[in-house]
């Protein structure tokens, strides 16, 4: 039907086009045909009376709280009073019926109308457009067109308009409804004007937009507004604020909308001082007061980081709606103030407020980051009881926040009791399954969603690929890039930086630097991606050449770029490149960021530079426990427990809590020094803090019963954990019992360990030392074959050392260096001069390294 009446409306169109006799138009046409008809037919003077008597009625306020039952019962006292033909009171009838979106009673009264004027078309037409029947109203339009004598007004011409707005395909009619209205005489006209301007806008035309803005004479309020947001909503922000100065010029004064507008374009450019300018302007104006305006002026400043400034706004408030705590509570979380968002909602909800779905949406994901489940049960409580739980923002919330605080069959539940699932709802709990490495069910989520013909975002693959990385499940990492080439999108940025990660840690990191190569454009995330990949494998040489190139790109290096090149230089012990990479994070001012901090400290512990690592701890200004832990490892790394200890208890002074690598830290520590009993009791008290024991600590745990020469207390230990023991508990204590020289527990230490992890040349190494130690020679062999026989390979020992800027490596018995021939060389020599000097190698313990 509705491309019927399009054609039909367009071959009218053309025919006035091409038709030469133009009628004067005048802007006071509805004024004229509201006042009653001077024709003979028009009732007599009494009737006359009665109608003005009737019309007054109805323009007054009904004191009732059911208008239509009132404005009905005026209506059948006109009928009774046999002035259901007067067409003035029915023309304000059918305006009061469409106010009260009474359509049907409304569509019955102008049916039934014996005569109609201008006023009667242009009520319909605004009717139906206002109220989403575009069909009938464009009908509607054509009926006027055939039965009215008279020509359009500016009403029915903008209620066309709007109509064409609001088609999915109406750019083409719109184009010859506008040239209607040049014909017509309209093109000056402000009202019809400006909804042109907003229908090229909506449309995408902008050049258009801005044609026929700039060929109006006169421009109101609404004119620059709907110009302006139209600028923003197209991404032209800067534009946008130009033409807010060019308005400066008229003597149009802006009102709320331009402020709103303005604002909007502000906080895109993030133009701090451009949005104050437009505070500082509607307080001089007096607007203060205007509850939409400061709404407007809380969520700039939150938009750009001012979050106090925002909060300010809002406490100084004296009257508040929904949408001042609505805009507040997500812009703290916007900004990452979780816990105020989640306070602000609880004080709204306790003053009397009703949240609406925006607001606890945006608390959702508040208490998601937080990982607060409790509170976020709350919500869900008051979403049911205000029933809004079926609201799709609302329900993508839940599914989020379910699935971030780690409840992923609460999510699943709020996914399947959705009506009607989305590609958010989908990748909120492909997001779910991924985070807790459940890759098999985000695939089999993701399946569904093909099935079900729902086009996969970015987010989608990034979610899968994400999965993917951490299992390291290169086969399916590979399909599922084979998926993001077949839908166009394998050089976006976000999903080209996710394949270089997915495929730099299933150890491909060739063919990351391939994709890397293949990307057009790239921003500091994929240089980031490639950087991790190399010293995720250990090929730091090349992470360092990559950010050599790095640097004569026109990206800058982030706090992520310097951890990275931090663990590259951790990796090489190269001290040298790590105060070069210190240096330049101080140049760029993050070396205040917890996270860098924390790389720096790690950098120079491994680097041997305990100093260094002090004085970073020292001069941190923001420790988190990371940061603690790092220090608590780097003493403990150097044999210094008791400079641990001191960090240990500090720490808790300054009321840190410690957590699970605490532990591991003290209690390396403990065992470097020899601390049995305070060991243990350190151990003993982890349960006071909230941390559950883990293999990690056991581990310590046997190494200081070993150290004590307690070798089957930390036996019984072992087989009486909890937790399935690791291969690594049965090493710890087959290394002390080759110091102890127990060669009974020592072969059934080795045989438990074997048994857990048979590809592991660590206890085989081991039990062989133990049985050599007592001239075992035939136990030896056994050992060795057993070790051919199963296929287990001795990782050979390597080394490295830097001279002159170039870090040389070396692996056992390896010849592969450019100048081994000298090494050796040198090494006979020195093996000559050993002897010469009466050294006599052990040959009873031979430590096979």
């Amino acid at each position: 039907m509705r491309n019927s009446c399009c054609k039909q409306l367009k071959l009218q169109l053309k025919n006035i086009q091409k038709s030469t006799n133009k009628q004067a138009f005048d802007s006071s046409t509805l004024a004229l045909d509201l006042l009653p008809s001077k024709d003979p037919y028009f009732p007599p003077p009494d009737s006359q009376l009665r109608s003005r008597q009737f019309a007054n009625l109805l323009q007054k306020q009904p004191s009732q709280a059911n208008p239509i039952a009132h404005y009905k019962r005026i209506h059948a006292q006109i009928v009774v009073s046999s002035l259901q033909s007067d067409t003035f009171l029915t023309n304000i009838l059918l305006n009061l019926y469409s106010r009260c979106d009474n359509l049907r009673d409304a569509s019955k009264l102008f049916d039934g109308m014996p005569k109609k004027n201008l006023v009667s078309w242009s009520t319909m037409v605004s009717m139906y457009t206002r109220h989403g029947y575009i069909e009938k109203a464009l009908v509607s339009f054509l009926e006027f067109r055939r039965s009215c004598c008279k020509s359009p007004n500016e009403y029915i011409l903008a209620s066309v308009i709007r109509a064409c707005m609001q088609m999915g395909d109406g750019a083409e009619l719109g184009v010859q409804i506008h040239g209607f209205v040049f014909k017509s005489g309209f093109d000056q006209d402000v009202y019809v004007g400006t909804c042109l301007v907003d229908f090229y806008m909506k449309s995408g035309c902008i050049d258009e937009a801005r044609f026929v803005f700039d060929g109006l004479n006169g421009k109101n309020a609404v004119t620059w507004t709907t110009m302006i947001t139209g600028y923003v909503k197209s991404g032209k922000a800067e534009v946008a604020l130009q033409l807010f100065r060019q308005r400066r010029e008229t003597d149009v004064m802006p009102d709320r909308y331009v402020m709103s507008s303005v604002l909007s374009a502000c906080s895109v450019l993030d133009f701090v001082q451009g949005g104050k300018q437009v505070h500082c302007q509607v307080l001089r104006r007096g607007e203060e007061m205007d509850v939409s305006v400061i709404n407007v002026l809380i969520d700039f400043y939150c938009k750009c980081g001012k979050v106090k400034s925002a909060c300010r706004l809002f406490d100084e408030m004296m009257v508040r709606n929904v949408i001042s705590w609505t805009t507040m509570i997500a812009g703290y979380m916007q900004n990452s103030f979780d816990r105020e968002a989640m306070s602000l909602f609880s004080e709204m909800t306790r003053l009397g407020w009703k949240p609406d779905g925006f607001a606890c949406t945006s608390v959702l994901t508040s208490c998601g980051s937080l990982e607060d489940l409790d509170l976020g049960r709350q919500v869900h409580a008051y979403t049911i009881k205000a029933n809004i739980e079926s609201d799709e923002f609302v329900t993508n919330g839940l599914i989020d926040m379910y699935a971030k605080c780690g409840s992923l069959i609460d999510a699943r539940r709020a996914f399947d009791i959705m009506g009607d699932q989305n590609v958010v709802s989908y990748n909120a709990m492909i997001e779910g399954y991924s985070s807790f490495e459940k890759l098999s069910e985000a695939l089999n989520l993701f399946h569904d969603m093909r099935l079900r013909s729902l086009p996969p975002s970015l987010l989608t693959f990034v979610s899968l690929l994400g999965a993917s990385a951490a299992l390291c499940t290169i086969e399916i990492s590979r399909q599922i890039h084979t998926l993001i080439i077949k839908y166009g999108v394998a050089l976006d940025l976000f999903v080209g930086s996710s394949l270089i990660d997915v495929y730099a840690k299933c150890s491909y990191v060739k063919e990351a630097r391939l994709l890397f190569e293949e990307m057009n454009k790239k921003d500091i995330v994929v240089w980031n991606a490639l950087l991790f990949g190399y010293t995720q494998q250990l090929e730091n040489e090349e992470a360092l050449k990559l950010f050599s190139q790095l640097q004569l790109s026109t990206q800058k290096p982030n706090e992520f770029t310097f951890a990275a090149l931090m663990t590259a230089s951790s990796n090489l012990a190269s001290l040298q490149h790590g105060q070069q990479f210190h240096t330049q994070l101080i140049k760029h001012g993050l070396d205040s960021d917890p996270f860098v901090t924390n790389a720096i400290i790690d950098m120079y512990a491994k680097c041997g530079s305990l100093e260094d690592a002090r004085k970073t701890f020292n001069t941190t200004a923001l420790r988190d426990i990371v940061c603690w832990n790092s220090m608590i490892s780097t003493y403990a790394h150097h044999g210094e427990a008791e400079g641990a200890l001191q960090i240990f208890e500090r720490m808790l002074k300054e009321g840190m809590k410690p957590n699970y690598v605490t532990f591991v830290g003290l209690l390396s520590a403990c065992v470097h020094a020899g601390f049995v009993e305070l060991g243990l009791h350190y151990f003993e008290t982890m349960p006071t803090f909230g941390v559950e024991p883990g293999i990690e600590h056991y581990a310590c745990v046997v190494s200081l019963l070993g150290h004590a020469g307690k070798l089957y207390e930390a036996k019984a230990l072992i087989e009486s954990l909890p937790i399935k023991p690791a291969a690594v508990l049965w090493r710890s204590l087959l290394s002390y019992c080759r110091i102890a020289g127990n060669v009974e527990l020592g072969k059934y230490t080795a045989e438990m360990a074997i048994s857990i992890d048979p590809m592991d040349s660590g206890s085989y190494t081991l039990l062989s030392n133990i049985f050599a130690s007592k001239g075992m020679w035939a136990d030896v062999k056994k050992v060795r074959e057993k070790m051919d026989l199963e296929g287990v390979l001795k990782e050979p020992g390597c080394s490295w050392i830097e001279v002159n800027n170039v870090t040389n490596v070396f692996i056992a018995r390896d010849k592969t260096h450019h100048e081994s021939n000298l090494i050796y060389l040198v090494l006979g020599n020195l093996i000559m001069h050993i002897k010469g000097a009466g050294y006599v190698p052990d040959i009873a313990t031979p430590i096979n390294d």
